[in-house]
């Protein structure tokens, strides 16, 4: 029976005010300030079960009266400090000196309750929800809240009186730290729930014994313990990977911080069986071994980048507890061991695109064995799950403009639409724009012209090499450095070629020019960019007509997606264009439109934002509650497949001209030479 004191209490609301995040409400009179707070929304951590051994929760009341809210906060509209909490204090004059904090003013969340009206601070190291900037073009900040939480357990040992098995005691322990019950179920405690890995409870009873029954208990999604380590320890690993078809790269983060420990990167060693995806399925389908040759490659791979980082970042790699890893369709599969042979065959079906969560050791990774692995959803045959990420990173589903997302690469994927409607599509650009089958082409490495102009009176080139500061024109230095030219560089020659006038609309070369740049190479017309002096391989390094045709291939391919996905949602232009990956954020967008890569649009709304990918990655791996939202958003995704498109090969001829036989392209079109149509364009490959 309860006393009609108690009830009336029970029954009792005091307004409580959390700042900075300026949440308020009324909550009952005796609820602790943790538990207020995160009814009313604002997360503060505590790792100690509730112990008042941690310090994490620790809080600053305010005092005074404050207009704004109506309210009178007092010292004394909390309960009075416990011994414990008192204790705590005590020990630590260093910190209450260095902080400027007074005992009185300073408590611990979750030993104080609510007695009255008052106003808390929750200082920057207490906060659950602590923001970090993207070290990337973004600048956008992360709301940290990880899958992965550790949990400070203090353990009573067992005896005969009480003889409960290791797991139940640790899951009973768990109860009050995690703070849930089960929903619907509110009579049945929060540990019934909960589940152990079999890997973790393989260790348990050493472990429990070894550290006297005080541990660390890390819980994924407060669902199952993977992890019990010997008394406290604070900081929890994770990776974020963004597995392209070129280079794999991978970001080693602090789970509880957000801070970015180690970026590690290399080539995909998937190349050696094919440099675009269609290739890799090809192999797959072909050699018997196939899928396990491609599988074991980039698993050694990310075993390597794995131990590379946490070295870096000076840790262990069991300490990583979880892995978020995006890729297009085909690398996820591969990825998973998964065949993608229905992905190459009409109607090019995926095994799954919903997100999935695999248990580290299913796949070889080198991390906690525990650890989950966490793969975000694929959304069509060719549009993967790099494409969730970088709507996870730039967000059109929350825009009233209609933005135009493409992840420039060997497989160009895009996304058009804003928060009413989204649409998507993909197209093999083939690895020409990366430097592969163009004669001279390379990866951006140091060597590698990466900028080109050319002067229209004298058609003499200048140009910039990664690894040498300034243009070949402002000193010698660039004598045998060169080796060859990438990807931005080969965009920024084909659109100077045909801005000065060297090639013509379709792109074929102009024979009357008085230029010994220009000659009659051993496979036709060429364009010389460097002499053999200038170079490290002591040969010319040009720029020829089969160059430029692969050039206008794989613009072709991209402009036609895009314009598809414009056309099928209405719209003549998009309103903002952003350009994905690590090859799109080093495109010159003025160059890129010259040529028609991309579609007409204002060129201040053309925005490069270097690997959204990677970056999607990185926010779900620091924000659990983003991957439901992904989720949600790839599920209304509109997918349109171009071959199904009976437009589609008429479309691609008029779009292989530069910029494009028809288009007007407004907002480029005082660097267009004049152009006369042509009848035969459509013959130019013959």
């Amino acid at each position: 029976m309860f006393s009609l004191g108690l009830i009336m209490n029970m029954n009792k609301k005091h307004t409580v005010i959390l700042q900075p995040s300026g949440r308020r409400g009324q909550v009952d009179e005796g609820t602790s300030v943790r538990a207020a707070a995160r009814e009313l929304g604002v997360e503060i951590e505590s790792i100690c079960a509730e112990n008042a051994t941690c310090g994490k929760c620790m809080v600053l009341v305010e005092e005074g009266r404050f207009e704004k809210y109506n309210i009178d906060s007092k010292r004394d509209h909390l309960s009075p400090m416990s011994a414990e909490e008192r204790a705590y204090l005590m020990r630590r004059p260093r910190l209450l000196k260095d902080k400027g904090w007074e005992i009185g003013q300073v408590r611990l969340s979750c030993q104080c309750k609510v007695l009255g009206d008052v106003l808390i601070n929750v200082p920057e190291e207490s906060r659950g929800n602590k923001q970090i900037v993207r070290k990337s073009a973004s600048e956008r900040a992360i709301e940290i809240k990880p899958s992965i939480r550790k949990y400070y357990v203090s353990l009573s040992p067992p005896n005969l009186e009480r003889p409960i098995a290791d797991w139940e005691r640790l899951a009973k322990g768990l109860e009050t730290s995690i703070g849930l019950v089960r929903r619907g179920e509110e009579n049945l405690p929060r540990w019934f729930d909960l589940t152990i890995d079999y890997q973790c409870l393989r260790t348990l009873s050493s472990t429990l014994r070894e550290a006297k029954w005080n541990v660390t208990v890390s819980v994924w999604q407060d669902k199952e313990v993977i992890e019990v380590q010997p008394g406290y320890v604070e900081d929890s690993y994770g990776a974020a990977v963004d597995i392209g078809s070129t280079t794999v790269a991978l970001y080693l983060c602090n789970l509880r911080t957000g801070e970015l420990l180690a970026a590690e990167s290399e080539m995909n060693p998937q190349i050696v069986y094919g440099e675009d995806v269609m290739s890799r399925i090809q192999y797959a389908i072909e050699h018997q071994d196939g899928l396990q040759k491609l599988h074991k490659a980039v698993i050694a791979t990310l075993n390597k980048l794995l131990k590379q980082a946490a070295k870096t970042a000076q840790i262990q790699t069991d300490e990583i507890l979880e892995m978020v890893l995006v890729g297009n369709s085909t690398m996820h599969h591969l990825l998973l061991n998964l065949h993608p042979k229905h992905l190459g065959l009409s109607p090019f079906v995926p095994a799954i695109h919903s997100s999935l969560d695999v248990k580290a050791r299913e796949l070889g990774l080198q991390i906690n064995p525990s650890g989950n692995i966490h793969v975000l959803p694929t959304i069509a045959s060719f549009v993967g799950a790099d494409t969730s990420a970088m709507i996870l990173a730039e967000e059109p589903h929350k825009q009233d403009e209609n933005w135009l997302l493409i992840d420039v690469g060997t497989n160009a994927e895009l996304i058009l639409g804003n928060r009413k409607r989204l649409v998507c599509t993909s197209t093999p650009t083939g690895p020409a724009l990366e430097g592969a089958h163009v004669e001279y082409g390379m990866r951006a490495a140091p060597g590698a012209i990466e900028r080109v102009q050319i002067d229209e009176k004298t058609l003499e080139p200048k140009y910039k090499v990664i690894g040498v500061d300034g243009w070949n024109t402002d000193h010698v230095e660039f004598k045998g450095h060169v080796k060859g030219i990438c990807g931005s560089a080969i965009i920024d020659s084909v659109a100077e070629l045909f801005r000065v006038g060297i090639v013509d609309s379709r792109g074929k070369f102009k024979k009357n020019l008085i230029s010994n740049r220009v000659r009659q190479g051993e496979n036709g017309w060429e364009y010389v960019v460097a002499w053999a002096e200038e170079t490290s391989i002591g040969r010319d390094i040009p720029m020829t007509q089969q160059d430029v045709r692969q050039i206008q291939l794989a613009k072709a391919a991209l402009f036609v997606a895009a314009r598809t996905l414009l056309k099928r949602s209405g719209l003549q232009s998009p309103d903002k264009i952003i350009l994905a990956g690590g090859f799109g954020s080093y495109i010159d967008k003025e160059k890129a439109m010259l040529i028609g890569l991309i579609p007409d649009c204002e060129l201040d709304k053309v925005y490069a934002v270097g690997n959204a990918a990677g970056d999607g990655a990185r926010i779900a791996l620091l924000n659990v509650e983003k991957r439901n939202e992904i989720d949600s958003v790839t599920r209304r995704v509109e997918r349109f497949e171009l071959p199904t498109d009976p437009e589609f090969q008429n479309q691609f001829m008029l779009a292989t001209s530069f910029p494009h036989m028809s288009e007007p392209f407004e907002h480029i079109s005082h660097l267009i030479p004049d152009r006369v149509p042509d009848p035969m364009a459509k013959n130019f490959m013959k």
